[in-house]
């Protein structure tokens, strides 16, 4: 299988052909509003009115972007979700160009994309107007960006990390779980130069860090630019910082328990996902389940420690790093003031398992485990084709359908 996808750009191009159709089938049922798009599908509708703010806790960049998909496709499930689709799409492409810059493998970049796109969370969010799905989408991005930097010559570099600067700063004006990655790419940047003088030539720490800041907030502060322009409470510069306190304080106020809330520990063994959706609609039973693939999320934390592992007795500091990348995302959630947690907030550190997985690949598919990659993206396939119909909103039989998918109490 993997022998046919040799070349990188066409193995790119048609596995994110193959995302973007997967993502888009049967994407406007059901027709009403799931989960959390009855929040931000009208503070989208809102702030294409400019009547005013609207789901204040958030930045505005990814109702914009939800909002530019009603003005194209109309106010329906079309136009609330067709651009959640490009973003699972960049997610997916975005995964394969960061294992191609790490390995210079197209087969393990194919594998990692793979993955990604079998993996439960990736399809789920791609088919529904929250935010998460952007905000994932320009972190991924950033990152590949700063990896095709790291490789650069001449001005190439400094405007590629800044691209990289820009994306994360976009990624921070979608939702604010974005921001440690700033903090993640300066000590890469350290790191990396420290090990590998030859990357980011000719780029130095100081102006590299100053690019990532001036880039990141600048483009930041320009997601805030149609709050300027509001029928009724419009910012003005006076009241652009004070808006980030009241953000901060709607972030952090202690909301009542809700059904559905985890523990954070709990996500990466994929015990309490969220139900979007449960419910007749149009006409019949249909369901929605946010749940990881098993193969993916259970079979991601083997494969980091095996990079970890790796990266500690090989000395091989690329396979280090990707753990300490899905380490980072998913830690940060131990700290974060939140009074409630959700499975869909491991959205972002379930990505970085699919890069981990197709890196413990590379690292030990040898020999006699030569083909043992294929293999495992064949079972996460077809746990995927298994799981399809409560993942898509496809009819169902009855009220119990469910049932069947129900490996563990904590799932129903």
């Amino acid at each position: 299988m993997m022998r046919r996808l040799s070349r990188p750009i066409a193995a790119a191009l048609a596995i994110g052909a193959v995302a973007q159709a997967l993502f888009s089938w049967a994407l406007t049922t059901p027709h009403i509003l799931v989960f959390d798009e009855i929040h931000y599908v009208p503070a989208s509708r809102t702030l294409a009115a400019l009547s005013g703010p609207a789901n204040i806790e958030h930045p505005l960049l990814g109702k914009a972007i939800i909002a530019a998909g009603i003005a194209l496709f109309g106010d329906n499930p079309l136009g609330w979700r067709a651009f959640s689709t490009v973003a699972a799409t960049a997610v997916v492409l975005g995964v394969f160009a960061i294992l191609w810059q790490t390995f210079r493998s197209t087969r393990t970049a194919a594998i990692g994309a793979l993955l990604t796109l079998a993996n439960f969370t990736v399809f789920v969010q791609a088919r529904i107007a929250m935010l998460d799905g952007f905000m994932a989408a320009f972190v991924v991005l950033a990152v590949a960006a700063m990896l095709w930097a790291a490789r650069g010559r001449g001005r190439a570099v400094a405007w590629r990390w800044l691209l990289g600067a820009v994306l994360l700063g976009c990624a921070c004006g979608t939702k604010w779980t974005a921001v440690p990655y700033l903090g993640y790419a300066a000590l890469a940047f350290v790191f990396v130069k420290h090990r590998w003088p030859l990357a980011w030539s000719g780029l130095g720490w100081i102006r590299a860090w100053a690019m990532l800041g001036c880039g990141a907030t600048a483009a930041y502060l320009a997601t805030f630019a149609p709050a300027f322009f509001y029928a009724q409470d419009a910012l003005t510069w006076r009241t652009l910082l004070p808006f980030q306190a009241e953000m901060y304080a709607r972030q952090t106020q202690v909301l009542p328990v809700h059904a559905y809330q985890s523990p954070w520990w709990t996500w990466a063994l994929d015990i309490r996902p969220i139900w979007y959706l449960y419910e007749p609609v149009d006409g019949v039973q249909r369901g929605v389940l946010m749940l990881g693939n098993p193969m993916v999320l259970w079979g991601g934390l083997i494969a980091v420690a095996a990079c970890l592992w790796a990266g500690g007795r090989a000395r091989d500091a690329r396979l280090a790093a990707i753990a300490l990348l899905w380490i980072g995302s998913y830690a940060v959630w131990a700290i974060i003031p939140k009074s409630l947690g959700f499975f869909y907030y491991y959205y972002l550190p379930s990505i970085w398992l699919g890069i981990v997985i197709a890196a413990a690949f590379h690292r030990y598919g040898h020999g006699r485990l030569r083909y043992w990659d294929e293999i495992f993206v064949l079972l996460a396939v077809g746990l995927f084709a298994w799981f399809h119909p409560i993942l898509s909103a496809s009819a169902l039989s009855g009220a119990s359908a469910f049932q069947r998918w129900m490996w563990f109490s904590t799932w129903a």
